[in-house]
């Protein structure tokens, strides 16, 4: 994840002074020189860094924090509130249009996901209730109105095109006039893209600018590009006035210095990041959830809205109520992993949970991710009745079930071990709770 290495040198320099009951002048100049190594070393621009410091300490001194009761804590909060200031602590939505038909542009590079991005952004938007039409105007590259034709039908957006080898102007404009006519609420806008920036490019894109009158035109970045990100985004916010940036491969692991770099240097402020693959993998982005995550303070919100959004809530209730009485069989276990992995890496999960991201390095995503495989393969080897009570398997039924699993008697065995261990604790639980439900 983008800001690991920042997060860790950033949490290490805070601890060290957090719990100090005194500060002084130069442990407090010390911490902030290795604050400025960490973001410098994080790809942060120098400027940035050095406003980002300005500030710190006008803000420390203006609330006298070496004479505070709680002297390092009160400096990380402080610390805490400029990276939030740094990253943008104004309104990052999407600015609707309260009387009609939305219309976004959605422009960029080639490379940098963009048409993913559109697709993306379209589920989000549709899960917020709204109708949303993504019109196909990158008609340079034949795969992108394919890709966004797959892509509409996975999430059941409707895409509107004109074919390849058209006017993207005509498509564009016209796109726009079927979504009102047709009562869309957002339209979104996929325009085509070049490897590099040339007056082409920019020139198609402001006529279609000029044409459709967008109320957004958003722009994608790779993360892993680094301070590439705050020159593409100055170059097309000089041309086009850019009102805000999707940060694509969010998960990958960039140092992370150019996203907080960018607001400060363009003004253009981030409205989405995307974190992986897959059609759900994109966030909504909070400056104060990633000023926490940067400094180690976790994210709670972010993890409980990921949950909510992906879990099966009504399973999920049932089988609450049955761990409360005291039942738990492999079935459960079996469903609580599946749910369990839709929220993604076990280190990410983590990194959410306030005081646990010291732990993230130390756990294997490949090997977790393979304990879990070998686990659902397991109980899904056995019989209804075997899930249900695991102590009639003797070792002829576990040969069968690791044979049929395509895992080894000692993996059956550990499975076996880790569902009695959570039944052990799960009646503990419910018989602290007996009598409140």
């Amino acid at each position: 994840m983008a800001f690991d290495s920042l997060q860790e040198r950033l949490t290490k320099s805070l601890r060290n002074i957090a719990g100090k009951g005194n500060l002084s002048e130069r442990n407090m100049e010390d911490t902030l020189k290795e604050i400025r190594v960490a973001l410098l070393e994080s790809d942060v621009n120098y400027t940035v860094v050095q406003n980002f410091l300005n500030s710190v300490r006008k803000e420390a001194e203006g609330q006298d924090v070496l004479n505070a009761i709680d002297p390092g804590q009160l400096l990380v909060k402080i610390v805490h509130d400029e990276i939030i200031r740094l990253l943008g602590d104004d309104d990052n939505s999407i600015n609707y249009n309260p009387h009609g038909l939305t219309v976004i542009m959605v422009v960029g590079l080639q490379g940098t996901g963009k048409t993913t991005q559109v697709a993306k952004i379209a589920n989000l938007m549709k899960k917020e209730g709204k109708k949303v039409l993504m019109i196909a105007a990158d008609v340079v590259r034949p795969a992108a109105i394919e890709q966004l034709r797959t892509l509409g039908e996975q999430t059941g957006t409707e895409v509107f095109s004109k074919g390849i080898f058209v006017n993207a102007l005509n498509t564009s404009i016209e796109g726009v006039k079927y979504a009102r006519d047709n009562g869309f609420d957002v339209a979104l806008i996929d325009t085509a893209g070049r490897l590099q920036i040339d007056d082409e490019l920019m020139k198609e894109l402001e006529d279609i600018k000029e044409a459709v009158r967008p109320d957004e035109i958003l722009l994608t970045v790779d993360a892993l590009t680094g301070q590439d990100i705050v020159s593409v985004a100055g170059t097309f916010h000089e041309r086009l006035n850019v009102t805000g940036l999707i940060v694509t491969k969010f998960d990958g692991d960039a140092k992370g210095g150019s996203v907080l770099s960018v607001k400060s240097v363009t003004g253009v402020p981030i409205k989405y990041t995307g974190v992986g693959e897959k059609i759900n993998d994109i966030d909504v982005f909070y400056p104060e959830r990633l000023a926490d995550r940067i400094l180690g303070m976790g994210d709670v919100v972010s993890l409980v809205e990921k949950a909510q959004e992906e879990f099966d809530q009504k399973k999920a209730e049932e089988m609450t109520m049955r761990l409360l009485q005291g039942k738990f069989t492999l079935d459960d276990m079996l469903f609580s992993l599946e749910q369990s992995r839709k929220l993604g890496p076990l280190s990410s999960i983590m990194g959410m949970l306030p005081g646990m991201s010291d732990f993230k390095g130390q756990i294997n995503d490949e090997v977790a991710e393979r304990a879990s495989k070998v686990t659902k393969a397991v109980i899904q080897s056995m019989t209804p009745e075997e899930r249900k009570d695991p102590s009639i398997m003797m070792n002829s039924r576990k040969r069968r079930v690791a044979k049929g699993s395509g895992t080894t008697v000692d993996d059956v065995n550990r499975v076996i071990s880790q569902y009695e261990k959570s039944k052990k604790m799960i009646k503990s639980l419910s018989s602290m709770t007996k009598g409140l439900f």
